[in-house]
């Protein structure tokens, strides 16, 4: 049996380009199932999309995450292919990407979006903030992805339905990342054009807001993958700056005997109370985020390989 494919595709006010992403993805996919979930648009988006082919779901709670997290709890397939409704990426391109998955067994495959020094497709911004997120999320989970922010991913079943998604906004491409590299899955990138949006038509990502969200989200991630590092952060921190308070009280009460900065010397003692209890903390969560990883690598492999 060929593998069941479905083309997901999140939009919240794309009317003039909705119909251009679902014709595109029908015309290079036709085996394929494309499903536009309709995030409380106002311009008649999903009427657009149905009349162009697409089966069409509405989802009122705000936020692409939260339509990503319906996608992935409803809808049943072999390989998903996640796009944004914008047609920036080229869908031509999703065959190849589909093959690549399915030949090598793999279970992400993400389009690195290429704009071929075009400003009006990738403004000089983002790209900035692009490479400097992938060089954090590198430092702090052990691989440099080329883009992170990437929306157009081809996913494999096992791996969509071990994702337990958490996002509400744009940083669901963060949580897919570091999903990936938690379980250490098989994955692969594929270089895609990546096309400027027509005229009229407006992105929906606020640069600091989100951006800002996007930070927290790597944060919360690293305590909740890595707490023992996390913590242990924390601890020499909290230890560092007990130390340099204390050292001259333990000196003074040496020589002299007596403790006349008492509130410096709790200060510090306190300080490395913090400091203890971190990484107490931090190997407690360890064994804890142990078991979560064992849980979502035990979801992950009751879903089963593709077999095509």
């Amino acid at each position: 049996m060929p593998p069941r494919i479905a083309v997901l595709v999140p939009c919240f006010n794309e009317s003039l380009t909705v119909a251009r992403v679902v014709t595109e993805f029908r015309a290079a996919l036709p085996a394929s199932v494309v499903y536009v979930y309709d995030n409380r648009s106002t311009d008649g988006t999903g009427d657009i999309a149905r009349a162009a082919g697409a089966v069409v779901r509405r989802e009122e709670r705000p936020g692409k995450g939260g339509v990503i997290r319906r996608m992935f709890a409803e809808i049943d397939a072999d390989i998903y292919v996640v796009t944004d409704g914008d047609a920036t990426y080229d869908a031509t391109r999703a065959p190849e990407m589909i093959e690549r998955l399915t030949r090598d067994d793999l279970d992400v495959v993400t389009g690195v979006r290429d704009h071929e020094d075009r400003d009006a497709a990738y403004r000089r911004g983002h790209q900035f903030g692009n490479r400097a997120f992938n060089v954090l999320l590198g430092l702090l989970f052990g691989e440099r992805p080329t883009d992170m922010f990437s929306g157009y991913r081809v996913m494999s079943r096992r791996f969509v339905k071990s994702f337990p998604v958490e996002a509400r906004g744009f940083e669901i491409e963060t949580e897919l990342t570091v999903h990936a590299l938690e379980l250490r899955v098989p994955t692969a990138e594929v270089v895609t054009r990546y096309f400027e949006r027509p005229q009229g038509s407006a992105s929906k990502l606020s640069t600091y807001r989100d951006g800002l969200r996007i930070l927290y989200t790597m944060a919360r991630l690293f305590r909740d993958v890595r707490p023992l590092p996390f913590f242990g952060v924390c601890a020499l921190l909290f230890a560092v700056a007990g130390l340099a308070l204390g050292s001259e009280v333990v000196v003074e009460y040496l020589e002299t005997g007596l403790v006349p900065r008492l509130p410096t010397a709790v200060l510090a003692t306190g300080l490395m109370l913090l400091a203890s209890l971190s990484i107490a903390c931090g190997m407690i969560l360890d064994s804890v985020a142990r078991g979560r990883r064992e849980a979502k690598r035990l979801a992950y492999l009751a879903a089963g390989a593709l077999q095509c």
